[in-house]
């Protein structure tokens, strides 16, 4: 495979309830008391994959590990990319360094330990990177982040000084041996447009996001994909009295989701991060 079609998948494994859209209704201490669902979800995620014969990356949150280890385990076991997704899932810019630090270390060490390989992958939670943490990363033993989505304005997103954002793989290595894979945006009248998964999958038309990866492709980038495993569920609990942009960046087009991924999967084949990373360098 060449540089022009390559296209890497990853799946970020956390619940419904950790994620930062909803921050402001459920509170941290009450994540044990909330319905675990992420496993059903990540399940059906992986059946989706076994149909296309495709592996993926899945960065997996320490707190969802800790609670099911068995469920990593099983990931692993199929053949996929266990990288890691922080422990707490707190922004990395709300955190100090020596708190980031203990974080990625005690999610880590727990994966680690749990599958018996070397945690190649970060991603941050929210995207939310920062210069500062790539370095820490690498300290840690990190080889690659995911983290940088560098599309229009997005009042979570971080940005990496360090990245200047003129490979024309969209992959560029920022450290000696470490590498930023970059979420994929769409060029369009000088914007980056967010074009990597998640909502912006969710709600845009299936045949105009895939015209869109097909523009990537052909402008010779490498395609990154992302989506949660609460994206394919639309049955989860209604969080009530979400501030509209909240409601509307975690609940729309829930019912199609599934539906998308099936059909990006029989459009395109993808690899592993850790493995595109080897056919890129």
């Amino acid at each position: 495979m060449n540089e022009s079609n390559l296209c890497m998948l990853s799946f970020d494994i956390e619940d419904w309830f950790q994620v930062e859209n909803l921050r402001e209704k459920v509170k941290r201490e009450e994540w044990d008391d909330k319905e675990l669902r992420v496993v059903k979800n990540t399940h059906k995620l992986l059946s989706i994959l076994d149909r296309y014969n495709t592996k993926a990356t899945f960065f997996v949150l320490g707190w969802v590990s800790e609670k099911v280890p068995q469920l990593v385990l099983e990931i692993h076991n199929r053949g996929h990319e266990i990288a890691c997704h922080g422990h707490g899932h707190e922004l990395i810019y709300n955190q100090t360094p020596d708190e980031f630090h203990k974080d990625i270390q005690q999610a880590r060490l727990f994966l680690e330990k749990l599958i018996g390989e070397k945690i190649w992958g970060y991603r941050a939670p929210s995207f939310s990177i920062t210069e500062w943490a790539i370095d820490i990363l690498k300290e840690e033993g990190f080889k690659y982040d995911s983290s940088l989505f560098p599309s229009i304005i997005h009042d979570r997103y971080g940005k990496l000084k360090s990245v200047k954002l003129n490979s024309k793989i969209g992959v560029e290595k920022v450290r000696d041996n470490f590498f930023e894979v970059s979420i994929s945006t769409l060029d369009f009248m000088g914007k980056r447009i967010a074009w990597g998964g998640g909502g912006y999958f969710r709600i845009l038309p299936y045949s105009l996001y895939r015209t869109g990866v097909r523009k990537i492709l052909d402008a010779g980038k490498a395609f990154v994909f992302y989506l949660h495993p609460w994206e394919i569920d639309s049955l989860q609990p209604k969080v009530k009295n979400l501030e509209f942009r909240y409601r509307v960046r975690h609940y729309m087009g829930l019912s199609k989701t599934e539906c998308k991924l099936n059909k990006l999967l029989q459009d395109f084949k993808f690899k592993t991060i850790r493995k595109g990373l080897k056919v890129l360098f």
